[in-house]
């Protein structure tokens, strides 16, 4: 049985308003299911995270073996001498970087600074809610 998410959460989970959904909905972009309130198909759901994924404008123009970024804004930096702590928003994500110092400067990067946080790794967690 695939999942099936309410207007609200699934407009949650792609980041955008309950009336974005609605409008995708309205024009076909969106399949519902017979559920009363109408209800957003999992499946579906995720290709249209992937189409606006591919959409998304990421400032940098970098070929890279990372499929992993981030773009958002910087909301905190912590620096001392030598190491830095950075807090980028992307859209709900949080993603927090440390760094050192001298990088920090380089790049500019400060409270408001368009920035992408790339990640490469080879662990990855993943988990579910308990049914």
């Amino acid at each position: 049985m695939v999942a099936s998410y309410k207007i609200s959460q699934a407009a949650r989970l792609l980041g955008v308003s309950d009336d974005t959904i609605r409008r995708a909905v309205d024009q076909g972009a969106l399949p519902v299911t017979d559920a009363s309130p109408a209800e957003i198909p999992g499946d579906a759901l995720a290709r249209r995270a992937v189409e606006l994924a591919h959409v998304a404008q990421d400032p940098t123009d970098v070929l890279s073996s990372a499929r992993n970024r981030f773009t958002g804004l910087v909301t905190r930096v912590v620096a001392d001498e030598v190491m830095a702590q950075v807090d980028i928003q992307a859209g709900p994500h949080r993603v927090v970087s440390l760094m050192s110092a001298e990088a920090v400067r380089d790049l500019g990067l400060e409270v408001g600074s368009l920035a992408v946080a790339v990640v490469k790794a080879t662990t990855v967690i993943v988990e579910t809610p308990r049914p």
